[in-house]
């Protein structure tokens, strides 16, 4: 998202664009807040935990429906991002690794998925976002297997889960919720790591037809 105050070759945003941009922001981020909390929430919600208007949102998002798949289309661009920061270091495979983890965690890409899959229909693009984020986390994860710093039945499809179960720590405040999903992260961690290895875990991991099967609309 644009930041107001930028300026480019054609200059400063006028007044109305930049209010535009404000808005949008503002309805994002109210969006993440009271949809996390409560799916079912209708948009008049959000519109109030935003402080504008119901016209100006539905100007913006013709319904919640759209709201939503804009909502996870940013996460998923988050989550993206993430990745191709681990990639473009200079650090190891399982530096590499871990730092992609602890990005994702520290944007809380997850809580989208843990809250609203299953509530509205994935776009096209997202489903587009989707092949990409998979390629480049796959890069990462298939780097640290290769180096032989995460134990062999450790599979890709496993990070989505470890990812949702650190998203229900949660603490009375975000510092206090940051400093929690970073203690049992380092326990996750350690976990991963070949030596910790005592024996196949129980049971296969998720199939991809499992983790997509969760972002088809119910009822």
């Amino acid at each position: 998202m644009p930041n107001p105050q930028s300026t480019s070759r054609t200059g400063p945003l006028s007044g109305r664009k930049a209010q535009a941009n404000r808005n949008d922001e503002a309805i994002l981020h109210a969006a993440r807040q009271v949809f996390i909390a409560d799916p079912a929430a209708p948009i008049s919600a959000v519109a109030k935990e935003a402080g504008v208007g119901i016209s100006a949102l539905y100007r913006r998002y013709e319904s919640k429906e759209v709201l939503l798949q804009t909502l996870c289309a940013d996460g998923l661009a988050t989550y993206i991002a993430c990745a191709e920061a681990a990639l473009a270091s200079d650090a190891g495979p399982w530096e590499r690794f871990t730092s992609f983890v602890r990005a994702v965690i520290d944007a809380d890409v997850h809580a989208l998925t843990v809250s609203l899959a299953g509530t509205f229909t994935p776009t096209e693009e997202m489903f587009r976002q989707t092949a990409l984020a998979v390629d480049v986390a796959g890069r990462i994860f298939q780097e640290a297997h290769e180096a032989g710093v995460v134990r062999s039945d450790f599979a890709f499809s496993d990070i989505a889960m470890l990812l949702e179960q650190l998203t229900a720590v949660s603490g009375p405040n975000p510092e206090r919720t940051r400093e929690l999903r970073h203690r049992y992260l380092a326990m996750h961690f350690d976990a991963l790591r070949p030596e910790a290895a005592r024996g196949e875990m129980p049971g296969p991991p998720p199939s991809d037809e499992e983790l997509g099967a969760r972002w088809i609309p119910r009822g």
